[in-house]
């Protein structure tokens, strides 16, 4: 139940905690499937129509061999890198990495020259793995000559030595490597949304005790788990309910082509398992929307036997009608999307978490779903909320140990009670639902004064199908503004209806805002935001600060407008 302690409104679910001394690293695990289920299929790599696989026994056995190659380069307890897009590899070299007791270090495969040597060297690495990338010729440059190159199958690093040449020569390690659980694990630099990177430490113990603790709510069985991996996984996100997910029960993870093959690969392979942060889903839902507009689909669902073959048809054209748990975080939801997905039987459970607490604070239970939460929080879990700032601080046994080489930013992060302050601004129920308003960093104040928290505004504005994504900002202005990108069906229809819609929905917005926080101009904006553009992160969060920087001029240009809606 929710209390009161030091004026802390605070809650948690207590639970009993695995045995230390039943915990299994994540290698340990691999070692028993591959052992116990050799045969069975544990990677799926698309080359056009065709798939390309790894049972157990063949992943187990080409790790091996890049242990015993690490192990000739480095001594135990190095920093190894891997820069790759994802790929059956990635997680074929991290084992490796595990293998020779060594540290792995991913870096995001979207990285310049000057980002990639800003994280090697602070991160100390021995040796770089090179995997599949799009724009290496923009990044090579970036690493230090004392690093260890060499390029995986499939990257484009062709002048590198290639593991495909020398790994005929290599025999596989033989011994089975038991990691410490206090040991650090792995390395994961923040994709950050401002800011440096910041290199979380994860230990053992960590990854251990989050997998054991929480396996209830994993959806797992020993028949059928499957798993589809597109995000980046280099990312807490993806590395757990991927990665570690498919590891702990033995499952099989497919991989997406590219791009252009993501609802292709995604069809094929019907995971049982899927994340997707908001701006998936939302491009989702547009997608259904551009070939079934809302009226019509509305009609058909409300047809009994019709609105049944409906729903199935698009879980099956989307890859989902296999799914058991599918998992949206990285970014808050808009309560409305969750509704919209909900009515066509797609039940999407909101995780919150970040790299620091290895994605594991709060989960929306299946049975016990509280839409504009992001749920309740996990077993053992403690949750409160500053009474100060509003700032979410959690603690769990599985923390991170801090930031590599950098204590005053871990202090900062982590007090001497062990809490976490996530930097997110949240409420708590007395049930204990999290709802998440904003970030501390977020929150701008207007010339006239006044404090926006831009989140919740944003999420007004999730039933119109015109938006595919916005911003709302106004640091140097005395009103806050909307910038907008234009979604698949928004560009399709004409600028008149466009800009009666979008000035419809500002109204309701705004009728339900102070007069300091309403939206007094809605900017379309012509490019999209972008990963490759530097307007989004890795993980597809708005960079803030990058938007307001660069539309600046185009902000001053819109308040001297006497419409609502300007266009770029």
């Amino acid at each position: 139940m929710a209390t009161l302690t030091q004026n802390y409104k605070s809650f948690s679910i207590p639970t009993k905690f695995p045995e230390r001394s039943t915990l299994k690293t994540m290698i340990e695990k691999f070692y028993h499937w591959e052992k116990t289920m050799p045969d069975k299929v544990f990677l799926r790599q698309p080359y056009g129509d065709t798939w390309k696989t790894f049972t157990f026994a063949e992943a187990g056995r080409e790790a091996r061999k890049i242990a015993t190659w690490i192990r000739e380069q480095v001594p135990a307890k190095s920093h190894i890198g891997l820069v790759s897009k994802n790929h059956s590899y990635w997680i074929i070299t991290d084992l490796a990495i595990a293998m020779a007791d060594c540290i792995s270090v991913p870096f995001f495969p979207t990285l310049n020259a000057e980002q990639l040597n800003q994280v090697l060297v602070h991160s100390e690495c021995k040796i770089l793995f090179v995997g599949k990338l799009d724009n290496w010729q923009g990044m090579k440059e970036g690493i230090p000559a004392n690093v260890k190159t060499i390029a995986l199958p499939d990257s484009p690093a062709k002048e590198l030595l290639q593991w495909e040449s020398i790994a005929p020569k290599i025999e596989p390690l033989q011994e089975n490597v038991k990691p410490d659980l206090d040991e650090v694990f792995t390395i994961i630099y923040t994709s950050g949304t401002t800011g440096t990177p910041k290199g979380a430490m994860i230990t053992h113990l960590n990854t251990a005790m989050a997998m054991e603790t929480n396996i209830q709510f994993l959806h797992l069985n020993h028949n059928d788990n499957q798993f589809f991996s597109y995000l980046p996984l280099c990312h807490i996100a993806e590395r757990c309910i991927v990665e570690a997910f498919s590891i702990q029960c033995g499952g099989t993870v497919s991989f997406v082509e590219s791009i252009d093959t993501f609802g292709k690969n995604l069809e094929d392979a019907q995971p049982t398992h899927f994340l997707a942060v908001p701006r998936i889903w939302i491009k989702f839902q547009m997608g259904i929307l551009a070939k079934m507009p809302q009226k019509k689909l509305n009609f058909l669902l409300s047809l009994p036997i019709i609105s049944s073959l409906v729903k199935k048809k698009i879980k099956k054209k989307l890859g989902l009608s296999r799914a058991r748990m599918i998992v949206t975080g990285a970014a808050p939801m808009p309560a409305e999307t969750l509704k919209w997905f909900h009515k066509l039987d797609i039940r999407i459970q909101e995780v919150y978490g970040m790299t620091e607490n290895h994605a594991a604070c709060t989960i929306m239970r299946e049975d016990n779903m509280k839409i504009g939460t992001v749920g309740q929080p996990f077993p053992g879990v403690e949750l409160r909320i500053d009474p100060q700032n509003g700032e979410i601080q959690m603690r769990a046994p599985w923390i991170m140990k801090g930031y590599y080489k950098d204590p005053e930013k871990t202090a900062e992060v982590i007090d001497s009670e062990g809490w976490l302050h996530t930097g997110d601004v949240g409420e708590l129920d007395d049930q204990g639902f999290l709802k998440i308003t904003g970030r501390v960093k977020d929150t701008f104040k207007t010339t006239k004064g006044e404090f926006i928290v831009p989140a919740p505004i944003e999420w007004g504005f999730a039933t119109n199908h015109f938006i595919e994504q916005i911003c709302v900002t106004g640091r140097t202005l005395d009103q806050p503004v909307a910038l907008v990108v234009l979604s698949e069906i928004g560009l399709k229809a004409s600028k008149d209806e466009v800009s009666k819609s979008l000035e419809h929905s500002c109204k309701e917005v705004n009728a339900g805002l102070p007069n300091y926080a309403r939206i007094s101009k809605i900017i379309i904006t012509k490019e999209a935001w972008t990963v490759d553009n530097g307007m989004l992160t890795p993980t597809l969060k708005i960079k803030r600060n990058i938007l307001e920087d660069r539309y600046a001029p185009l902000l001053a240009k819109a308040m001297s407008s006497d419409k609502m809606v300007v266009w770029e």
